[in-house]
């Protein structure tokens, strides 16, 4: 099942830059690791505004509760929410029409 994840961090006043800069090199290696997992598909940085930090997700779990574990393995998951929501394939979709014809 596909998930698409609107993920937005707020660090807290008053944190150490090397504190943010360390978090944000696990959450870099961790998110390498997801993806090898397959559970990471994609990630985009929408339009933000000014100290705004916002990414959309596509991520892959075999459900809800298997997602929430992916999604709080993530470093970033301190200092972050996360907006859930579940997808489900289009009958219109251009990308399964295409692997139809192959």
């Amino acid at each position: 099942m596909e998930f698409l994840v609107t993920m937005t961090t707020h660090v807290p006043a008053g944190t150490p830059p090397e504190a943010v800069d360390d978090v944000r090199a696990r959450e870099a290696a961790h998110s390498s690791e997801l993806a090898a997992q397959g559970h990471l598909l994609r990630l985009w940085r929408p339009p933000l505004q000014p100290g705004e930090w916002r990414t959309l997700g596509l991520f892959a779990a075999a459900d809800a509760d298997r997602l929430e574990e992916v999604l709080a393995s993530m470093p970033l998951r301190v200092w972050r929410t996360d907006e859930v929501t579940p997808l489900a394939p289009h009958p219109n979709d251009p990308a399964a029409a295409s692997s139809e014809t192959r």
